[in-house]
């Protein structure tokens, strides 16, 4: 019997001498394979996200050119309906002032510099 657990022991030993090296090569060939494969993906993640953030980047700017060109077009309107009207600028300007109720009020001068406060002092 103890001549059959040595036989066993024996072989399984010369076994695992045989058999465990090339296993660790082939176990370490698979982890970087799997290295190889998350760093591919991750590759492949941070291109998406970039060109997302691009395409993002890319709507925005067209959105902001479309909103300019309405504000262009907007004041385009305003500033040809107040060519020469000169008449509906001043009722603005009275009716600004009638709504106004600050206290202190700025009037240019000559060389278009306002008097400031002068006459509190």
């Amino acid at each position: 019997m103890k001549k059959n657990i040595i036989i066993i022991l024996s072989s399984f030993l010369i076994s695992s001498c045989t058999f465990f090296p090339p296993y660790k090569v082939w176990q370490q060939e698979k982890e970087g394979e799997a290295e190889l494969a998350r760093a591919t993906a991750n590759r492949k993640i941070r291109v998406l996200e970039a060109e997302a953030k691009k395409d993002a980047a890319v709507s925005e700017a067209q959105s902001e050119i479309e909103r300019a060109k309405g504000v262009a077009k907007a004041n385009e309107i305003i500033g040809n309906s107040l060519k020469n009207n000169e008449s509906y600028l001043r009722y603005l300007w009275i009716s600004n002032l009638n709504g106004n109720n600050k206290e202190v009020i700025y009037i240019p001068t000559e060389a278009n510099l306002p008097i400031l406060e002068a006459g509190k002092r």
